[in-house]
């Protein structure tokens, strides 16, 4: 089989030391430049080839042949392209391994068939090249189903070596860094990337059948909001102003909503300038989902059939595993997040009296008191310490405090609450929804106050109140239930990938320099 990697002899036949290894791939990379030098000063440019009649791929192939007897032929012609993994020359026969986008298919290659001149050529090629072959399928006798070439031409010319066949790409940053490399010689990669598409698919396939419409709305939006995600700045140089990169699509898909448009959805690409960990990056998608003339229990079914549906058609099971933890999509629990901090902390907050008994309790149990402790503020704090990491199964935790709930509708009764639920799985929050706040003077208010302490936090912060939302409220906004979750998280989920970053074709990196 040829190599790139070559065992220095004077290291005892092991690995050798970073320098010795660091020469012999320059010494590879300049061969390879010089067997395309040669092309170039014969006339066989390959990057001057523009096309190849590529008419079939390896996995149909293979199946569709995969009941043929060794050393039988099919008849069958093919011309196939794809990039060459492997070679293994032996005197006037070789094979070598193609890979296209199905999948690997062994090719055999025998000077006699192909011609002198071209089987030299051919010997010249490098693991890594793009090639095409033509030739009949047939089964080898130790059972592979090749293609029996009569033609092996170069279409592309690999100037880097791989990494060694049987180690890989290993390096995780690297690998992120260098996706397409990543791609190449890690091949269940890809099925990560083809899985995450089909669930945006089927995501998209469930919204539209329920009657939502699809939208796009801005990315660019003219100014900073008051809520708590940081955004990116950026400047219009024709108009003169600074702009943002959008930090959410809810407020642009309710002026929908109040102008008529009853169901709609974005599959949306957001943008936050804050921290990265394995489950945040700072831009990533979104899909918000928002329905007139319903409230947050209908998002919470909605949620609950889109779930269950997506993860039957892309796993084709409800129960999941997910890094070594079993998930039973099939039962979801519903809790108002009192009950779920009385569950699991023993604290009754349909007790408490009063702020200041919220905060004692705080104290009592070394829950942290937040900014302004008051008593739905330290309800959420208990949420944080002692139920979160509980919730591994599907559970909807509803009913959270105003405090922290500035677009959800109060609930009616208990106006230190909100009709707004989050979902979370394996104990991580998988999306939240409100019955949406439609009371303009209610929700301006709120935004006022959002706005003011998001500046007295920081003083050079430039978050404005979005008035020409509070307009679009005067209008008229029906009941309305809206949603929003990550995709990336979920895709994690169905994918069982540890890291966002692993399900992120090209994830934000630091730069190396």
């Amino acid at each position: 089989m040829q190599q790139d990697n070559v065992k220095d002899p004077k290291n005892g036949g092991g690995q050798p030391t970073p320098e010795q290894a660091e020469k012999a791939y320059n010494e590879l990379v300049a061969i390879r430049r010089g067997k395309l030098k040669e092309l170039q000063q014969a006339g066989s440019d390959p990057f001057a080839v523009t096309s190849y009649p590529q008419d079939s791929f390896a996995a149909p192939v293979k199946q569709q042949y995969s009941a043929i007897q060794p050393e039988e032929k099919t008849g069958h012609t093919v011309c196939m392209a794809g990039r060459m993994m492997s070679k293994r020359v032996m005197g006037k026969a070789s094979f070598a391994d193609l890979r296209d986008t199905t999948g690997d298919i062994q090719l055999y290659v025998r000077r006699d068939d192909i011609g002198a001149e071209a089987y030299a050529a051919f010997k010249k090629m490098d693991i890594g090249d793009i090639v095409g072959a033509k030739g009949e399928i047939f089964r080898t006798k130790m059972g592979e189903i090749s293609v029996f070439c009569t033609e092996v031409v170069l279409l592309s010319k690999s100037l880097l070596p791989l990494p060694e066949k049987f180690h890989g790409l290993k390096d995780q940053d690297l690998r992120y860094r260098q996706r397409y490399v990543d791609l190449i010689v890690n091949p269940g990669v890809k099925d990560t990337f083809v899985r995450r598409s089909q669930i945006i698919t089927e995501l998209r396939r469930y919204l539209d059948g329920k009657g939502f419409l699809e939208v796009d709305t801005p990315i660019l939006t003219p100014f900073e909001i008051g809520a708590a995600a940081r955004p990116f700045l950026t400047h219009h140089n024709t108009l003169d102003m600074d702009m943002v990169l959008r930090i959410e699509t809810e407020l642009y898909l309710k002026r929908l909503v109040v102008g008529g448009m009853d169901r709609v959805y974005e599959v949306g690409r957001i943008f936050r300038n804050e921290g990265m960990d394995t489950k945040h990056n700072p831009e990533f998608t979104t899909i918000e989902v928002y329905q007139a003339f319903t409230d947050y229990h209908g998002m919470m079914d909605l949620v609950e059939e889109m779930m269950k549906t997506v993860a039957q058609k892309v796993c084709g099971s409800l129960q999941i595993t997910y890094q070594g933890q079993p998930i039973d999509l099939s039962h979801w629990e519903r809790m108002t997040m009192i009950e779920a901090v009385k569950k699991y902390s023993g604290v009754d907050f349909a007790a408490v009296a009063s702020d200041e008994e919220a905060a004692a309790l705080a104290k009592q149990h070394h829950v942290p008191l937040p900014g302004q402790p008051s008593k739905g503020a330290v309800l959420a704090e208990f949420f944080d310490a002692f139920v979160e990491d509980k919730l591994i199964q599907p559970t909807f935790i509803y009913d959270y405090p105003v405090e922290i709930s500035p677009l959800a509708k109060r609930k009616p009764g208990d106006p230190a609450f909100t009709e707004r639920f989050e979902y979370f799985i394996n104990a991580t929050e998988f999306g939240n929804a409100f019955s949406e706040l439609n009371d303009p003077i209610d929700q301006k208010a709120r935004f006022e106050r959002q706005v003011a302490a998001r500046r007295a936090a920081d003083p050079g912060c430039r978050a404005q109140v979005d008035y020409d939302y509070i307009t679009a409220l005067e209008y008229g906004l029906p009941p309305t239930g809206g949603l929003g979750f990550g995709v990336d998280r979920l895709v994690m989920l169905l994918t069982d990938s540890a890291s966002i970053r692993d399900v992120l074709l090209f994830p934000t990196m630091k730069p190396l320099d």
